[in-house]
């Protein structure tokens, strides 16, 4: 079990990170909306915890993803206006305080699996108009090895705090951590200080196009996971993923 978390998510990071840098952050944002993290943090607690617990973690986990979106949107608006050397720290001091406050307010509602994914889709459909005017795109820097091995060492860290912490925090919070703006502040401030704020918008303005596929991950799993168990409820979870994931990128390609 130790071994499946040490390795399943950095491998994840890795893999956007290097797409990233292949094809651009808008496509990488698009690619980790793909559930990497939250999948295997609710595998193992469903493992861990049980059908119930992990059930009651991905209606938390959807109804999170409203909390995804405020952290993109401060954090993007903060990087467009603060100009200058250490603008990432502002921006990121901003999109902790907005998932912060968004994150109280998932915490404190009783969600329900129909009210956690309307606030999911009404957050995924509002994004797009919340967010500043894309910059121009500069050339990218190049991704150092040491880069990568950071991100994928913030990939094992958030997999142990939340699948450690589990039974303190209960399935709410352990929803909610799932979607934790860990990785997405290790991302977007390396690519905004080796390559601007202009590919730190870019990221968080993918991301939205591919969290379509992550709540539709977390709804067929609450609903599923205890009717069905772990292994159906998480393939046809896993199914349902990525067939939006593709459909996804067929309208991004048409647009």
């Amino acid at each position: 079990m130790l071994l499946l978390k040490l390795t399943l998510v950095p491998l994840f990071l890795a893999i956007i990170s290097l797409a990233g840098k292949r094809f651009g952050q808008s496509f990488a944002g698009w690619l980790a909306g793909l559930p990497v993290v939250v999948g295997p943090i609710l595998f193992l607690l469903s493992l861990e915890q049980g059908t119930t617990f992990a059930a009651a973690a991905a209606v938390s986990t959807l109804a999170s993803v409203s909390t995804v979106i405020a952290f993109g949107v401060a954090y993007a608006w903060a990087a467009r206006l603060a100009t200058g050397k250490h603008g990432w720290i502002i921006a990121t001091i901003s999109g902790l305080s907005g998932w912060f406050v968004m994150a109280f307010f998932v915490s404190s509602i009783p969600f329900t699996l129909g009210s956690a994914a309307l606030v999911a889709l009404l957050s995924l459909f509002i994004a797009p108009f919340l967010y500043p005017p894309q910059p121009a795109i500069t050339a990218p820097s190049p991704l150092p090895v040491t880069e990568l091995l950071a991100r994928m060492a913030a990939g094992v860290v958030l997999t142990l705090v939340v699948t450690g912490a589990a039974q303190t925090l209960g399935p709410a919070w352990s929803g909610i951590a799932a979607l934790a703006p860990l990785l997405s502040p290790i991302l977007a401030i390396f690519i905004h200080r080796r390559s601007g704020s202009a590919h730190a918008i870019a990221l968080f303005r993918g991301l939205v196009r591919g969290v379509y596929s992550l709540a539709t991950f977390c709804f067929v799993l609450a609903w599923l996971l205890v009717a069905l168990g772990v292994a159906q409820a998480f393939v046809l979870a896993v199914a349902a993923a990525l067939f939006v994931q593709a459909a996804t990128f067929l309208m991004r390609r048409r647009a």
